[in-house]
């Protein structure tokens, strides 16, 4: 992501980061919104701009952490969930082509083509699955996905155990994952 920004800030301004980074130093402006308003004048805006004031003032933890240092953070404090993580993520990566991409505060599961089921920590008791599945209505184990990562799953399983990811689950995320390739 951070590559692509870099990428069109240099196609806009026809430099690097590196020039905008010295530019920005020899300005001697010390706060993010002087920066900011400095960066706009110069017609570097949105992205790039979000990119630049980072490199000035250091990027947040997120954008630094590695995939397991995001997922230990989102259960450090719900340590036994964490299992329940780790059987999605194995049953998951068994389908077939799939990638993990952990974010802040949720893991994507992304398949050839694109995310087909999401992880979420979203209670000190509960994972939620959610799972990509737009013909699929709520019933059952299958619960309404209204807040469960980036909002692409239509439908969620609420997990608290282990032994929740059971024959059921396993068949629900084999068959997102065969709806999205």
């Amino acid at each position: 992501m951070l590559t692509g920004i870099a990428e069109r800030l240099r196609a806009t301004t026809g430099e690097d980061v590196a020039t905008w980074n010295e530019r920005v130093r020899g300005t001697g402006l010390g706060t993010e919104p002087e920066l900011r308003a400095w960066l706009a004048g110069q017609g570097v805006t949105g992205y790039a701009q979000m990119l630049l004031v980072m490199e000035r003032f250091g990027y947040p933890g997120f954008l630094t952490a590695s995939a397991e240092e995001l997922v230990d953070a989102q259960y450090a404090d719900r340590p036994d969930l964490r299992p329940v993580h780790d059987a999605v993520v194995a049953a998951a990566l068994a389908l077939g082509e799939v990638h993990v991409q952990a974010r802040k505060g949720y893991v994507p599961l992304v398949g050839p083509r694109r995310t087909f089921a999401v992880l979420q920590a979203s209670t000190r008791s509960r994972v939620d699955l959610g799972l990509r599945l737009d013909d699929r209505e709520p019933g059952g184990r299958l619960l309404p996905a209204r807040s469960v990562g980036n909002r692409d799953c239509a439908v969620r399983v609420a997990l608290t155990a282990v032994d929740d990811v059971d024959h059921e689950v396993l068949a629900l995320l084999a068959e997102a994952y065969r709806a999205n390739l």
